[in-house]
């Protein structure tokens, strides 16, 4: 059954990326061991992610200027990146933009993930607006030994403990890596 997660990495005080949008904090820290991302990766069908983690991706990465690499960071997995403008597509990438309500373009990633898993990548905002619309099932979240004095949230919504079940805490390297499952609100 296809899941809907929302897979990060966070600082212990709950940033995704500093007041730059930059994620050198989270490449000072020693990775996890290999082929762990790489298992998650294989349970995935769709990405979903913001324009600013889109962006972020495209810069850091240089995709447009060399769109093979896309393909070597995520297969030929479509990705749905929501955005209100016009935003560059790496040559043979699987990118649709897409704007509005998760709930009025979820059929489209359900279909396309088949029976796999749905990642949303980020940020917070966005895996915030799957969990208001019931549609988000779990959580996993590498916390990093580093704390930053803001940025971006975690999930910017108040979030009661009655939504999350704790299922695992790992040590993944130097990361505690923490798996929650979301309760389904009322009528969704």
């Amino acid at each position: 059954m296809t899941r809907v997660i929302y897979y990060t990495a966070s600082t212990l005080n709950g940033f995704l990326a500093d007041e730059h949008n930059s994620l050198d904090w989270l490449f000072a820290v020693e990775p996890p061991p290999p082929g762990l991302y790489e298992r998650f990766l294989g349970t995935v069908g769709v990405l979903v992610e913001g324009s600013t983690t889109y962006e972020w991706v495209l810069d850091f990465e240089g995709l447009l200027a060399d769109p093979g690499k896309w393909g070597t960071l995520y297969g030929e997995r479509p990705t749905f990146v929501f955005t209100t403008r016009d935003l560059p597509v790496p040559d043979g990438a699987d990118v649709h933009l897409v704007s509005g309500d998760v709930r009025a373009v979820f059929g489209r990633f359900r279909e396309a993930a088949g029976d796999k898993d749905i990642w949303v990548v980020g940020g917070g905002d966005l895996a915030g607006q799957f969990l208001a619309a019931g549609l988000l099932d779990e959580i996993q979240v590498s916390i990093a030994p580093v704390a930053l004095t803001g940025g971006a949230p975690l999930l910017p919504l108040r979030v009661e403990s009655d939504r999350l079940t704790l299922r695992s805490v790992e040590q993944q390297g130097q990361f505690a890596f923490l798996t929650y499952d979301v309760a389904r609100t009322s009528g969704t």
